[in-house]
């Protein structure tokens, strides 16, 4: 090699270099795949309540007007677990209207689950084969979708809602869902 090609290899290294450098420094999780429902209309499903003679899930429950939170956890799961908390303060300190979906649970054991950590949800359903995490791209609990007045997807969180999650991207989320 002559003249200035001499030089690309050297410049194809410093921009991988750059690249990698941009990758880590990011705040994006590289095992976190985005949802191909974002910018769309939420799942239309009907799901059975955990509660017998409880209030099954229907299309109406999402879209209420108002931001509503869909969060499929399990009591198998401790990612669950660590996040209940932040649950907890969405409900309660927050006032944002959460619907639980428990993802492949028994219902015996979602309804322990919830006793024994609280229930910070306004209905819980039950999604005992899967089928309806299938239709929302989940790949795993605990996910958490932000989902406008009109039944659009506007955020979703891959994993638990722990740490500065709930202040720095779901509260943002539900408050850009208003």
């Amino acid at each position: 090699m002559k003249g200035p090609w001499v030089f690309l290899p050297l410049a194809a290294f410093v921009a991988l270099v750059v690249l990698m450098g941009a990758m880590l420094m990011g705040d994006r999780n590289p095992a976190e795949i985005d949802s191909v429902l974002v910018g769309r209309a939420a799942p239309a499903l009907t799901l059975y309540a955990l509660e017998p003679g409880g209030e099954p899930l229907t299309p109406a429950d999402l879209k209420r007007g108002v931001p509503v939170i869909v969060n499929f956890f399990a009591s198998w799961c401790v990612p669950c677990r660590a996040e209940h908390e932040s649950l907890m303060a969405l409900a309660g300190e927050h006032k944002v209207q959460i619907i639980g979906i428990a993802y492949k649970d028994k219902p015996a054991a979602a309804r322990a689950f919830l006793e024994e950590l609280g229930n910070p949800y306004d209905k819980v359903v039950l999604d005992e084969s899967g089928r309806a995490g299938i239709e929302w791209g989940v790949s795993g609990v605990p996910e958490t979708f932000v989902i406008d007045g009109e039944g659009m997807v506007r955020y979703r969180h891959w994993g638990p809602v722990v740490g500065d999650a709930l202040e720095t991207r779901v509260l943002p989320a539900v408050e850009a869902a208003r």
